[in-house]
């Protein structure tokens, strides 16, 4: 029995082991997760216990419901013209303060379903619309949208700002749920409607609901609040003044979540369409210019949110002139832009389309269009540079480069004529000529210098205007050329004060730089005077000089003029949008009637200036028989290879009589080729003038010059 009972002991503590060592895993594991939950527990009610001290805190320290209702933190801003006169006032736009039981229920169901489905049920964060965001961002890649509460839009649009970082989203998280802790749901909800932007300057339901339907937001339709709790997402896009089919759309999404949600009957219908619009009477072309100027005010002011008062070079005459020279000659169907420089590049008048209202798209600074043949005022400044003058004999002949082969207008060519006829008829195959001779890369760098900011290609036909250019860089260009080849840089803000009078900013212009020498501009306003007054441009003229170029693209989608007079430099283009051609249009015919039109206002009250088109030709650019004149032959001096003075009048006993011909070669019966280094004598025994392989040589210049086409026929009067 003994041995029995032993036996049976260490059977049963073998059997313990054994249980205990496969428990062991268990144990650990059910230990593990213990700790977990406790270690969790623990920072998980730490958490809880700062969260709830920032809370309370942020709760305490917040302002009371009437100071938020007085605290209004928009900036307004008073544009004026150059003359001190108001144009337009900009920024926030406040209605009636509507209490929570003036604001109709039904404004609050469309922007609760549209906003904020579950605003009534969450503590100022929506933890199931956070959650779900997160995992249709990751599982659409798509990044997180739409998780702000209503409790933390109104935080944000109160204490905060709207960057996206994640040190803002969380104090605006503490800052919702403080709002929450002070406030009741109806509070919250009364100054978010009364704060909220809603675009076009307003501020509240109230100043919306006046703005597009002239009427108090106590008013309101169904489909009003629709359109109206729509425009939180994107005030500007959704904006009914700005589009109306897009407000529509998003109103009609609004309904569909309304009904969806059960805040409106699923049988009734609402038509947000039939929505009786505010109308924007007359055209507000300013805001073409202010759209473009004041943006400018981020880099120019440090933050701020006082009101303050901008000051701008635009001329209340000239931008109404301008208006009624656009509207007045732009083709049916088609749109117009305008902008006009003075001479030191203020910006006096700036037209981006025919009506504002219709459309806010900045046709004069923003839309890319070929210029036509205005472009060829970098061909020939490129050829002036180089040497050509305007007197030069070119000649119109069928010519191919590369492969393309450019045309003239009128199909026919005119044989012989000179450098200024040329330009004045805009001749294509001379400009072809001119750019495949100077080189198309520095048409291109000459365009580049002068302002152009778009790509530039440098295929053949980008002489002519082929390239797509923003019309205030065309015009600015223009400028430099009225300004003697310097530089000009186009601005719009003259100052900007605070309303106290306070200078927070003072235009000062910049350092010139001379992009082209005096001859060179003196050259192409001769060039351009003469397109004004004989050549494409005669429609422009005003009764006093002017100077400009026409340019018209291929099947008459794009009409340019562009041009300048007592120190005022436009620019005019008209199209269509869808780039379709307008029968009839040309640079030459209606932006150059809408310059004439405008200019004659621009200018009238200015001095009559005549163009300086004196060429002051630089030395190494003199005809040699002119330099011949200057003195006796014998005050030449020549330079050698080694660098040894060569008189001309004396034989040299290493090279022989400088102006020998040489001996003639018995087996060739030639004589010897001449160094370009040396002039010759001619048949009478005289010095010859100085040819230009040796005046390269000698001067340094080494200009690489292309024989010019001799002429074909007589010339005749060349053809428009």
């Amino acid at each position: 029995m003994d041995k029995r009972g032993s036996r049976r002991k260490r059977a049963a503590r073998n059997e313990r082991a054994h249980r205990a060592a496969a428990d062991r895993p268990q144990s650990r594991f059910r230990l593990w997760v213990r700790r977990a939950f406790i270690w969790g527990g623990a920072l998980a009610l730490l958490g809880a216990l700062f969260l709830g001290l920032a809370v309370g805190f942020s709760a305490r320290s917040m302002p009371s419901f009437y100071q938020l209702k007085a605290t209004q933190n928009a900036q307004t801003i008073i544009v004026r013209a150059r003359d001190g006169s108001e144009i337009v006032a900009l920024g926030p736009s406040y209605g009636k303060w509507l209490t929570s039981n003036e604001i109709p229920q039904v404004m609050k169901d469309a922007m609760i379903s549209v906003e904020d489905r579950r605003y009534y049920s969450h503590f100022g964060i929506d933890p199931y619309g956070l959650v779900r965001a997160i995992y249709e961002a990751v599982t659409g890649d798509e990044r997180i949208s739409a998780t702000s509460t209503i409790t933390q839009q109104l935080a944000r649009n109160v204490f905060l700002n709207s960057n996206r970082s994640l040190d803002r989203k969380l104090r605006e998280a503490v800052l919702a749920m403080a709002l929450e802790a002070k406030f009741s749901k109806e509070q919250i909800l009364e100054l978010y409607l009364n704060k909220v932007y809603f675009g076009g300057g307003a501020y509240g339901i109230d100043s919306a609901s006046r703005k597009f339907f002239s009427h108090p937001a106590t008013e309101l339709s169904t489909a009003e609040a629709a359109i109206i709790a729509g425009l939180v997402k994107a005030p500007s896009r959704y904006s009914p003044t700005a589009d109306v089919d897009a407000a529509v759309g998003r109103a009609s999404v609004v309904l569909r979540l309304m009904k969806e949600q059960g805040r409106i009957p699923a049988n009734v219908t609402v038509d947000p369409s039939t929505v009786n619009l505010k109308e924007e009477k007359g055209q507000n072309s300013v805001r073409y210019f202010t759209d473009w100027a004041l943006p400018q005010l981020e880099l120019l002011l440090p933050e701020t949110y006082e009101p303050i008062e901008v000051w701008t070079t635009l001329d209340v005459g000239m931008q109404r002139a301008a208006t009624a020279a656009i509207k007045s000659n732009t083709p049916d169907g088609a749109q117009g832009a305008l902008v006009s420089l003075d001479r030191d590049g203020a910006v006096l008048a700036m037209i981006g389309g025919t009506d504002y209202v219709e459309t806010s798209y900045n046709r004069a600074t923003d839309a890319m269009r070929q210029p036509g043949s205005s472009w060829k005022l970098f061909v020939y400044l490129a050829a002036l540079e180089a040497g050509y003058k305007p007197d030069d004999r070119v000649v119109d002949t069928p010519v191919t480069i590369d492969g393309w082969t450019p045309r003239n207008s009128n199909g026919r060519n005119v044989g012989e004529i000179d450098l200024r006829t040329a330009f004045a008829y805009s001749i294509n195959t001379v400009a072809a000529q001119l750019g495949n001779e100077v080189g198309f890369g520095t048409v291109a760098s000459m365009a580049r210098r002068f302002g152009i900011t778009t790509e530039i290609s440098t295929y053949p036909s980008m002489v002519l205007g082929s390239n797509e250019v923003r019309l205030i860089d065309m015009t600015r260009a223009f400028a430099a050329i009225s300004d003697k080849g310097h530089s000009v840089d186009p601005y719009g803000i003259i100052k900007v004060t605070t309303s106290e009078g306070r200078v927070l900013y003072e235009h000062e212009r910049r350092r010139q730089s001379q992009l082209v020498p005096d001859y060179v501009a003196a050259g192409i306003t001769d060039l351009l005077q003469t397109a004004v007054n004989t050549g494409t441009g005669r429609a422009a003229q005003i009764g006093r000089p002017v100077a400009g170029k026409t340019g018209t693209t291929s099947s008459n989608k794009d009409g340019y003029f562009v041009g300048f007079s007592s120190g005022v430099t436009t620019g005019v283009w008209m199209g269509r949008d869808d780039n379709s051609r307008v029968g009839g249009l040309q640079g030459g015919t209606a932006p150059a009637r809408a310059f004439a039109a405008y200019m004659r206002y621009a200018v009238k009250n200015r001095p009559v200036e005549e163009f300086d088109t004196d060429l002051q030709l630089p030395e190494w650019q003199l005809e040699p028989d002119d330099e011949y004149m200057l003195g006796d032959p014998d005050d030449y001096y020549f330079i050698d290879e080694q660098g040894n003075l060569i008189e001309p009048g004396r034989p040299d006993d290493n090279r022989g009589d400088p102006f020998s011909e040489g001996p003639v070669r018995p087996e060739d019966g030639q004589r010897p080729r001449q160094s370009p280094a040396l002039p010759q004598r001619g048949a009478d025994g005289g010095p010859q003038a100085i040819g230009d392989d040796f005046l390269d040589e000698a001067t340094g210049a080494n200009r690489d010059r292309r024989p010019r086409p001799a002429p074909q026929q007589t010339p005749s009067q060349p053809r428009r």
